[in-house]
């Protein structure tokens, strides 16, 4: 796979190291998250990475060359900041302006409108957008120039459940379009639904970088019940595939051990050859949200 951006060692240090040696690769057509609370460093990295901010050491290639000159720019559309246009100009003449800037020819304004949902309302002022209109439009803008990554920085920021979903929707068409994403959030839900890729970040360390389906070897739990359940947790416990079986009110929870890989008609098929018959039975998999927890745990442990 074409590596898209490679990061070596990335840090800086203002009063206090705000971005901490961190190191990860971004692959062509994967939508990346990078994830962490705020404060964590994750404005800082992308202010380094479009050059707007001088790293204290470390470097970063695009498209294998390395830092971000002119040419790289012409690459990258980014929203970065709060959408800033002029308020009492239409969506149209704003998009035009920002063409003008970047030497994008005047057809593509509808293309990205379009893309973005607001075609209908292009010729609708500014000011009269509501917020996820607003933020829609700033990607419209970040399009323009036909980029073949687009970087987002918290682009769901205050926006109600509908613009959250909109905006979710825009991006899994634009990745579908092969175009690179990077978007920094502090929203577990929100990764988990657009990202195929994570890096999470904490206190400006870097302490995953790879797939969110792979962010724990977990193999995930089991919910079961039985008419007897404490014959149900002794059996479960003899067939050492979990690392825990515990009740929870009325179902037991057999969380899979890493190493083991066993199916639910498996488990159904052990537990009946044992004269235990299941009124319950379903295979799930932890949260990213918890995932993420333990994740962060384990580096508290292991610090």
């Amino acid at each position: 796979m074409e590596k898209i951006l490679s990061v070596k060692n990335l840090t800086k240090k203002f009063k206090r190291i705000v971005v901490n040696n961190i190191s990860f690769d971004v692959e062509k057509g994967n939508v990346y998250g990078l994830l962490g609370p705020n404060g964590s460093g994750k404005s800082t990295t992308f202010g380094m990475l479009l050059s707007t901010i001088n790293p204290t050491s470390g470097d970063w290639y695009w498209f294998g060359k390395k830092g971000t000159d002119s040419d790289t720019l012409k690459k990258i559309g980014a929203i970065i900041e709060q959408p800033n246009f002029y308020p009492y100009l239409s969506a149209e003449t704003n998009l035009k302006i920002v063409a003008e800037i970047k030497g994008t020819p005047y057809p593509r304004i509808d293309e990205v409108l379009e893309t973005v949902g607001l075609l209908e309302r292009k010729k609708d002022t500014f000011k009269t957008y509501s917020l996820g209109m607003k933020q829609r439009l700033a990607i419209a803008s970040a399009l323009l120039n036909n980029p073949e990554v687009l970087i987002l920085d918290e682009p769901t920021n205050g926006l109600d459940p509908e613009g959250i979903i909109q905006i979710r929707e825009i991006i899994n068409n634009i990745a579908q379009q092969g175009i690179t994403i990077i978007i920094a959030s502090h929203l577990l839900d929100e990764i988990e639904k657009i990202c195929s890729h994570v890096i999470v970040l904490k206190e400006g360390n870097s302490i995953y970088s790879g797939r969110v389906d792979e962010m724990t070897a977990n193999n995930g739990y089991f919910e079961l019940k039985a008419d007897n359940n404490t014959l149900l947790i002794n059996a479960l416990e003899e067939l050492q595939w979990f690392t825990s079986v515990k009740q929870e009110g009325e179902v037991i929870k057999a969380q899979i051990r890493d190493d083991a890989s066993i199916s639910a008609s498996t488990l159904n098929q052990k537990l009946s050859e044992k004269g235990i018959y299941l009124s319950h039975l379903v295979k799930k998999k932890l949260s990213l949200e918890t995932q993420f927890l333990e994740l962060v745990k384990n580096t508290k442990n292991h610090a």
